[in-house]
């Protein structure tokens, strides 16, 4: 009997009395099955055992000629010799602005084969779309926003994706995963694992986790091919940049609290040996808090001293002497919670996006920002990623989680790179707290990221 591989529910269906690697024996079917990641290895292994089999899994849609009309620099060039020659497989990691989606263009266009491109947030996929359109002349599928629309290039939400991976499987022959250090998620990395398709390209300027899944990357799709900093791109592709950090102390009322908090938290950890080294350690105390009564109280504890260091008063007098300082730059001001954005806004009359503000408020309110008609806007985490504007100069952090990406992250959405403009970016941090050592232990383990060039 010939073998035969069929896509079937997400997954490769195998025909025959061969098992092939990666394979388990499905009763159910009368076949072996494995998961669809498998089916590049699968292939090989069959072409190299000789094994006559047939092939009906892929089902890839019809796609015409394909010619970017953008030329690319020499080290996007590099950064996609490098990923064809791995295999065209693998994550390439370039700073915010250095053009991360062209080098996906540049890898459609070599490639000529129907393309999905995975994309966290609405806002990415709008201008994915614009730029697949832009480049290529054709009309652009999507799923996700109410999108429905399949096409040999498509772009989609990583939740759509999930959704939606049993019936797009395989249809493309490349997939490419914007903002790939998300798809280590539970339940993301599904995606990588239904889908047949043989080139998978992952695009981040973060690529490690603070939780260390990023390891799951090379398992999905491929290791790390090719990395530039921020300093390596800096003054001749991306703007010169400034980074500073100005301190403030908590006011005595609030000192007193925070002290009264912080001690209920770290006397429970002294008093029940419990240490905190990990995020999985942390992980452990949120689950012992669960059931212990005194874990809970020292969590709530922890919480509430963290509150008060991030949001302490003095900064808004600090983030009004920078504002004074710099009233020309084109500003964003990133806290870590929406009661400080909502705080700021009203002080300083300045527009706020946050998860809660409408799709079309938000388009119109960074349109704004980017003609000028707004000088600043302050938001929470929504503005981390994916979000395109040239314009901003100034990125001021009031509050965040400390983790390195983070602070990358918003390093980025002031580094496009503009005739005249040197980039600045202040962390505002309250003196003596738990938040004075997450930013040392930040700069301590990633101060290469933040030191100017």
């Amino acid at each position: 009997m010939q073998l035969k591989l069929q896509y079937d529910k997400g997954t490769l269906l195998i025909q025959g009395d061969v098992r092939v690697p990666n394979s388990n024996w499905d009763a159910r079917s009368g076949a072996y099955r494995a998961l669809a990641l498998h089916y590049v290895d699968i292939i090989e292994y069959l072409e190299n055992s000789h094994i006559n089999f047939v092939d009906e899994a892929l089902k890839l849609l019809p796609v015409p000629h394909l010619q970017p009309r953008t030329t690319l620099r020499d080290y996007q060039r590099d950064a996609l010799d490098s990923w064809i020659q791995a295999g065209k497989r693998g994550t390439i990691v370039l700073p915010t602005g250095a053009g991360k989606t062209i080098v996906a263009v540049g890898a459609i266009g070599r490639l000529q084969v129907p393309t999905l491109v995975i994309v966290p947030t609405l806002d990415l996929l709008e201008q994915w779309r614009g730029t697949l359109a832009g480049e290529f002349g054709i009309e652009i599928g999507a799923f996700g926003g109410g999108d429905n629309l399949l096409k040999p290039l498509t772009v989609s939400t990583y939740d759509s994706a999930y959704l939606r991976a049993v019936e797009l499987g395989n249809r493309f022959g490349l997939v490419v995963f914007d903002e790939v250090h998300h798809l280590p998620a539970t339940g993301y990395r599904h995606i990588a694992e239904m889908f047949l398709s043989r080139a998978r390209l992952g695009l981040t300027a973060t690529y490690e986790r603070e939780d260390g899944l990023h390891s799951e990357l090379k398992r999905l799709i491929g290791g790390k091919v090719y990395e530039l900093t921020v300093q390596d791109l800096a003054e001749e592709h991306l703007s010169g940049y400034d980074v500073a950090h100005r301190f403030v102390d908590l006011e005595p009322d609030e000192a007193k609290e925070y002290s009264r908090c912080h001690s209920i938290f770290t006397d429970y950890l002294a008093h029940r040996n419990v240490m905190l080294r990990t995020q999985h350690d942390f992980a452990q105390f949120i689950r012992r808090s669960s059931w212990d009564p005194e874990g809970r109280k020292a969590l709530l504890a922890r919480n509430r001293a963290l509150d008060i260091a991030l949001n302490s008063r003095a900064k808004m007098e600090a983030l009004k002497e920078l504002l004074v300082e710099h009233p020309s730059e084109q500003t964003i001001i990133f806290t870590q919670h929406n009661k400080l954005v909502y705080r700021i806004a009203r002080t300083f009359l300045i527009p706020a996006i946050t998860h809660t503000t409408f799709k079309d408020e938000r388009r119109e309110t960074l349109n704004r920002f980017r003609d000028g008609e707004y000088r600043m806007i302050v938001t929470s985490k929504v503005l981390d990623e994916g979000v395109d504007v040239p314009e901003a100069s100034q990125a001021i952090i009031l509050s965040g989680t400390g983790s390195s990406r983070e602070f990358i992250q918003r390093l980025g959405r002031v580094l496009r790179k503009r005739e005249g403009k040197r980039a600045r970016l202040t962390e505002i941090v309250t003196r003596d707290t738990t938040e004075a050592r997450m930013s040392h232990r930040r700069k301590r383990k990633w101060g290469s990221a933040e030191n100017a060039p």
